[in-house]
């Protein structure tokens, strides 16, 4: 029982928050971040997540987005990635 509540807790802790910044505009931009640029994003997140590990101007996820469709976009892409890294390496 003990490891079960320790395992629940550390999950819970781990869970994400809400984005305040959903539906709000970058300046510049004529629209937040949708379905498209969220699938985007989730192909070039690999490549951006290296960038960012050394420039402190770019990040994985776009925080100024329209909610559910970027995410979607953004696992659709994510997943495509991995897909197709893991295709490969079974031949």
């Amino acid at each position: 029982m003990l490891r079960f509540l320790l395992i629940a807790t550390l999950l819970a802790g781990c869970a994400a928050g809400p984005n305040e910044l959903t539906g709000t505009l970058v300046q510049g931009a004529d629209a937040p971040a949708g379905f498209w640029l969220g699938l985007w994003h989730g192909i070039i997140c690999v490549v951006t997540f290296i960038i960012s590990l050394f420039s402190d101007n770019v990040g994985v996820y776009e925080v100024h987005n329209k909610g559910a469709l970027y995410d979607l976009g953004f696992l659709l892409g994510a997943g495509a990635f991995a897909s197709g890294s893991t295709s490969s390496s079974r031949r």
